[in-house]
């Protein structure tokens, strides 16, 4: 027998009726238990459960336990403060999520459930497609897209279906179709489609101060008069560089829980917004923190650095091309000029797998 990692979040009393069972990817080397990650450091816990040494990687994804949830939680971009995770759910047999949006809410609770930033579904492909992908936030709320989800999706579908190599495939997802591809090197290639930059279809109520787009226009937020460019990747985002009165963000200054949820729930943004706060470290180097709908505060946000940097071209102040710095780590991103498309890469991690009692 071998001892494998286990890994879960304590709680001193479960939520509701919800029970929870983790534990990551079996590995004969390991003698310790990786229980939870601190601040500054790995903390080990002497905590173990044994598994059959050759246990599959994704075996625990077979459904042993009658009413049980089996996930697999992933992380992108994630730090030795907080990590990003989605959890992902195997749902390739049903048309309809396993998790209703109240579930969703507690297994996503941080004290009481699994922790997570949402929970991601891997079901059939619509029209076409190879797979369709749906997100409850940890709110509850369905978002069109995650791009951070999405290469956790992508990694997810790879190593259940037992990919190897370079590979792409199509998902269907409310903003539309995704084309991830699976690099050599393990990073996720995505190609996120076309900016949506029509103030309607973003929908904003503002205006439009360029042919119907809102690029540096004025938003008033809390007596503070901002500058923002609106840009849709299948779901709203509202890229600000700076205020009217002081341009040039320092944005590990801002106080992003009181201003986030200001932005976020604004009357000029009617499905609610996403918004980046965004500092210009050079041409081709730009920096940002989010604050996401129906998530608040997260480590990374892949959609939204698509927006950043299509907003950061529109206002002159990048090139297409550029990596782009959230509080978890870097994504690269393009939008090129001859497709009007634009790519997205970086990492997707698989953290442990366990099962919910629902």
């Amino acid at each position: 027998m071998a001892t494998s990692t286990f890994f879960c979040r304590p709680s001193h009393r479960p939520l509701a009726s919800t029970h929870f069972r983790c534990c990551s990817v079996p590995s004969p080397q390991t003698k310790f238990v990786t229980f939870f990650r601190s601040r500054s450091r790995w903390a080990s816990a002497s905590m173990s459960i044994e598994v059959p040494m050759k246990a599959s990687k994704l075996s625990f994804l077979d459904p042993k336990e009658s009413g049980s949830l089996h996930f697999v939680k992933y992380h992108g971009l994630g730090n030795d403060s907080f990590w990003l995770f989605l959890s992902r759910v195997d749902n390739r047999d049903s048309v309809e999520p396993k998790v209703t949006p109240e579930q969703a809410v507690k297994l996503c609770d941080r004290n009481f459930g699994v922790g997570a930033d949402g929970v991601i579904f891997a079901m059939p492909g619509t029209n076409g497609t190879d797979y369709t992908m749906r997100i409850f936030n940890s709110d509850g709320s369905e978002p069109e897209m995650c791009g951070n989800g999405v290469r956790c999706f992508a990694r997810f579908i790879a190593e259940i279906e037992n990919f190897h190599g370079k590979q792409s495939f199509t998902v269907h997802t409310g903003a539309g179709l995704i084309v991830p591809e699976i690099q050599n090197d393990g990073q996720v290639r995505v190609d996120m489609g076309q900016p949506v930059l029509s103030a309607a279809d973003i929908p904003t109520k503002l205006r439009g101060n360029k042919d119907g787009e809102v690029i540096g226009d004025e938003l008033l937020v809390d007596g503070v008069t901002w500058k923002v460019t609106c840009v849709s990747m299948g779901n709203p985002h509202c890229v600000t560089f700076g205020t009217k009165e002081q341009e040039g963000l320092l944005v590990d200054d801002l106080d992003l829980p009181s201003i986030g949820p200001k932005f976020e729930h604004h009357a000029m943004f009617p499905s609610r917004t996403n918004t980046e706060f965004v500092q210009v470290i050079s041409p081709s180097h730009l920096k940002m923190r989010v604050w996401e709908r129906g998530a608040g505060a997260t480590l990374a946000c892949g959609t939204g650095a698509c927006a950043v940097v299509v907003a950061a071209v529109l206002e002159g102040r990048s090139e297409r091309k550029c990596v782009v710095d959230l509080p978890g780590g870097p994504l690269e991103i393009e939008w090129r000029v001859e497709d009007n498309r634009i790519y997205m890469t970086g990492p997707a991690e698989a953290v442990f797998f366990g099962s919910a009692l629902l």
